[in-house]
């Protein structure tokens, strides 16, 4: 085929190499998108072996997740019923702020409800001391009580999807993974091959022609999307795409992960992530409605292996006592950075295989289910098209990763914490990016404003750094800046207005293991 003809020839298929929550959130977006069930559509295929569990960790996600399954046509009561599913509302930082012996209360909630700002914006009027006594989420939002007192984030009125406050969920990752594609095969047009790629062959052009597998034959298509987690066997092991490492400012690198029961089978569940400092790193808590699941998350080069365990032992102690020492723990390293590319010639990297930085903020599933959604909605009809095309996704994809970047290190670098190496490391000057500390001397003198977050790519904004700014004790020096603000009458009737609220919220709302009983029993109202 001459060079001319290849560039205008449509592209007609998609292969997926690798399955997990980031090759099937992948498929359905493509396939919804590219119209995969109809004639005239795109043909997507999934390959993924049989013998490469899914890493299953990736437990936790934040509001967007809702808008996702909406637009893929997944019902919120079939998910919740076949993905162990649990509300989110907020992460929870225990012992992030200082030494856990220096303070009384040390903990603060980074909740999903954004404050109002239609009359007055309530941040600078808290500054200054206008809420009393309140703390900075109890004076914007009601939603740090509700999840206080173990509350859902809706009752059953409420339709898919909607809430009385915002929400994402917490989840089995392995069942999610079954579930979309059960969703993605029989739903959307997927095609599915159980299979294990042997070779990656390429056409003279340098594009990936096809893949070789052991018994599904030859396997050839248009565009590759590389899902093969740390392997990255397409984008990196055969295109030679470069990994940027970045654990010089994100120390954590490795995970011990444990699944524990409920020591009740009625026992409360948290409608929150709860992200515990310790001396290495921190331990996640997420409460599925079947069992718990729990980790430490630390640097290898901070603690050894053993120190690690015995730490999580300890804080599983406090809540099951003996079992603590009989549930195994599966240590996972972890490959903190991001590719030097996304896309390159024919093949675009989704998912690990694409970065990966620690589990906090949940921002894997984040960022590999916003990118997915761009490469479908950013399909290139030809091959002539794509290479501008990936030019830009790789731009979007970057900017991407390096503001995940910055917000992760924020809760570090503000922490006051003095107890251990890896507090005080993470407070270095040199392991702190310049945009990050650029950003931080200019909020010393003001608030943040919505100039300081325009993207192409929306990850984390405005509000999500309020919460961990001013959850974390950072000051910005209001004296000289005051005399902007003068609706302090406004102000206050707001804060007593959303305390106001707050109670009655809370008397209204249903505990959260009685919402989700009732959601799998009676089922919720569709949109």
């Amino acid at each position: 085929m001459k060079k001319e003809e290849a560039k205008e020839r449509r592209i007609k298929e998609v292969l997926i190499v690798g399955g997990g929550t980031a090759g099937w959130l992948s498929a359905c977006h493509l396939a919804r998108s590219l119209k995969s069930n109809s004639p005239d559509g795109v043909k997507v295929t999934l390959i993924e072996s049989a013998n490469i569990p899914t890493i299953g960790v990736g437990e936790g996600t934040v509001p967007a997740i809702r808008q996702t399954l909406a637009h893929l046509g997944i019902r919120e009561t079939d998910f919740i019923r076949e993905c162990d599913v649990t509300f989110k509302q907020s992460i929870k930082f225990v012992d992030w702020i200082d030494d856990p012996a220096s303070k009384d209360s040390n903990a603060y909630h980074h909740v999903f409800d954004y404050p109002e700002r239609q009359m007055v914006d309530p941040t600078p009027y808290w500054l200054m001391g206008q809420a009393g006594n309140a703390s900075f989420v109890d004076a914007v939002s009601v939603q740090g009580k509700i999840c206080e007192a173990g509350l859902g984030p809706k009752q059953m009125v409420h339709a898919e999807y909607d809430g009385l406050v915002n929400y994402a969920y917490h989840l089995d990752a392995a069942k999610f993974a079954a579930f979309l594609t059960k969703h993605a095969t029989e739903k959307l047009g997927v095609h599915h091959i159980l299979s294990n790629v042997t070779d990656v062959k390429l056409s003279e052009d340098g594009d990936i022609r096809a893949v070789q597998t052991d018994d599904a034959g030859e396997l050839s298509a248009d565009l590759f999307v590389d899902c093969t987690g740390f392997a990255a066997l397409l984008i990196e092991q055969k295109l030679g795409v470069g990994f940027i490492p970045k654990d010089d400012i994100l120390f954590v690198d490795t995970a011990l992960a444990v699944q524990v029961p409920y020591t009740a089978k009625d026992a409360p569940i948290p409608s929150y992530t709860i992200a515990t400092a310790r001396e290495a790193g921190w331990i996640w808590d997420i409460g599925l409605s079947a069992r718990r699941g729990t980790g430490y998350v630390y640097s290898a080069k901070h603690t050894s292996d053993e120190r690690a365990e015995e730490v999580l032992r300890e804080y599983l102690r406090a809540t099951v006592g003996d079992m603590a020492d009989e549930v195994s723990c599966r240590r996972i390293p972890m490959r903190i950075g991001y590719r030097e590319k996304y896309w390159v010639k024919n093949c675009v990297a989704i998912g690990l295989s694409q970065g990966f930085v620690e589990p906090l903020e949940a921002t894997g599933i984040l960022v590999y289910d916003a990118t997915a959604r761009m490469l479908a909605e950013q399909f290139p009809p030809t091959r002539g098209a794509m290479d501008v095309i990936a030019d830009r996704f790789n731009g979007r994809v970057r900017q991407a990763w390096d503001r995940v970047i910055d917000f992760i290190k924020l809760h570090y670098c503000l922490s006051r914490r003095d107890d251990s190496a890896f507090w005080r490391d993470n407070r270095r000057e040199e392991t702190i990016p310049e945009s990050l500390q650029e950003s931080l001397e200019v909020w010393r003198h003001q608030p943040p404003s919505p100039y300081d977050f325009s993207s192409k790519l929306s990850v984390f904004n405005l509000e999500n750094y309020l919460y961990v700014l001013y959850g974390m004790g950072f000051e910005t020096r209001m004296d000289a800046i005051s005399y902007r603000y003068p609706d302090t009458d406004t102000a206050v009737s707001i804060f007593r207005q959303m305390n106001a609220t707050a109670e009655q919220v809370v008397r209204e709302l249903p505990k959260h293991r009685l919402l989700l009983d009732r959601i799998k029993e009676y089922g919720l109202s569709e949109i």
